[in-house]
């Protein structure tokens, strides 16, 4: 008899723990109600949306009237926010996937090209985010940047990266303002062609429009940085356009070079303070052994920043598709709120909020052909998004009033 007590004690405890269990695991569907869609797409904002979200995937986006909502949904109430695609930084660096990926999220930006430094760990992180419970921004990279020494060797480096899985190659065509020795013509034409024959995509960091015409010519798939040194030509533009390559400006880079001459206004900013990097801003007060050498540096950089401006608002009125990029990742470039910063300086040099939000949406996810998956808040991709106090549309520095991000529905920590 007493066995038998135990037993059915046993049963009664194990079938309290399992159904607890069940309690506290979320439902896999969700449905995001009260909201204000800006879907990503040219159709007009919609108030009082709902988006349905199964295993981290859209069901349906659109008005509450047209949504049904299944019954034992878990319900998440958005309270009027103006809800946008999570921001794709098309050019930025991830140096620990760990860590930087959740900075990245705290800030909006759910997905980052990692173009150039990557290794092992970062290859890993990327598989393993096709999943309903991901809850850090997604990764993509190119591996070790390449500086070959001859043809062969390019080869070589175009094929061991390939083995190492990655999502594109990554060169530089720049001396650094006169500094070091430019990538040879011979040996980028031979990575780029190599990369293609492999199925992979070329993006390139470069400066000088003259490199620019060369890169393209040679079959360039992604213009990394502005170009920087006059304005761009009609033949660049017209090659840009016709070979559907992107563009992107990565204008916060100019900005590292000098803002820290003096302590930038940012260095207050409790949403700045908040999440990023305690031990780099102490660092950045400390005075600066080379001020006068980099000051030069970053006096030069500060003039290219203007001709970068300029230059990006030619492309954008010309038709060139542009792919929101800052350069973060490196010392002095904040990863997440710099992202930030770089829509209001695209908005600085001409654009209009809705091109703005399309470049780091979008336009990136067709730069980078993962479109199919992300970019918009449409059915079949990933519940990506942002919740705004206000709107983005009206002015793009809204995007800093984050009240959540969602990545494939999950809420991220912040």
């Amino acid at each position: 008899m007493k066995k038998i007590i135990l037993l059915i004690l046993f049963v009664s405890l194990a079938a309290i723990h399992v159904a607890s269990n069940i309690e506290a695991q979320e439902p896999t569907i969700k449905a995001f109600t009260n909201l204000r869609l800006i879907d990503g797409t040219n159709r007009a904002p919609i108030s009082n949306a709902t988006i349905l979200v199964r295993d981290g995937r859209i069901v349906t986006a659109g008005p509450a009237s047209s949504v049904t909502i299944p019954p034992g949904a878990q319900r998440i109430a958005l309270d009027g926010k103006s809800v946008i695609p999570g921001l794709i930084n098309a050019h930025g660096h991830v140096n620990n996937p760990e860590r930087d990926l959740k900075t990245y999220a705290a800030y909006g930006v759910t997905t980052v090209f990692s173009l150039g430094g990557e290794n092992a760990s970062h290859i890993a992180a990327r598989d393993a985010q096709s999943t309903a419970s991901l809850n850090r921004t997604r990764i993509f990279a190119a591996g070790p940047v390449l500086a070959p020494k001859t043809e062969a060797e390019a080869r070589e480096m175009v094929a061991k990266n390939q083995a190492m899985k990655v999502d594109l190659i990554k060169i530089r065509v720049d001396d650094n303002l006169g500094t070091t020795q430019k990538m040879a013509p011979e040996l980028y034409r031979a990575v780029i062609d190599e990369s293609h024959k492999r199925g992979l995509r070329t993006a390139v960091h470069l400066f000088y429009l003259s490199d620019a015409k060369a890169v393209l010519d040679a079959g360039a798939d992604f213009i990394a940085h502005s170009v920087r040194d006059t304005d761009i030509s009609a033949d660049v533009i017209g090659t840009l356009k016709s070979r559907n390559v992107c563009y992107s400006p990565t204008l916060m880079r100019e900005v590292s070079t000098f803002v820290y001459d003096s302590t930038p206004e940012f260095f207050s900013d409790p949403l700045f303070l908040k999440y990023s990097d305690a031990q780099q801003i102490a660092r950045l007060k400390e005075p600066d052994p080379n001020a006068a050498r980099n000051n030069a540096t970053g006096q030069r950089y500060k003039i290219a920043l203007e001709v970068a401006s300029k230059n990006l608002k030619k492309a954008s009125d010309s038709g060139v598709t542009i792919a929101m990029g800052t350069d973060t990742g490196p010392a002095g470039r904040f990863q997440g709120y710099f992202e930030l910063m770089e829509l209001e300086l695209m908005a600085k040099a001409g654009m209009e909020p809705r091109q703005i939000l399309a470049s780091a949406t979008i336009d990136a996810a067709r730069c980078w052909k993962v479109d199919k998956d992300l970019g918009t808040l449409e059915a079949g991709k990933w519940a990506d998004f942002i919740a705004l106090d206000a709107d983005p549309l009206a002015n793009i520095s809204n995007t800093r009033k984050i009240s959540d991000v969602f990545i494939a529905g999950n809420r991220v920590a912040r």
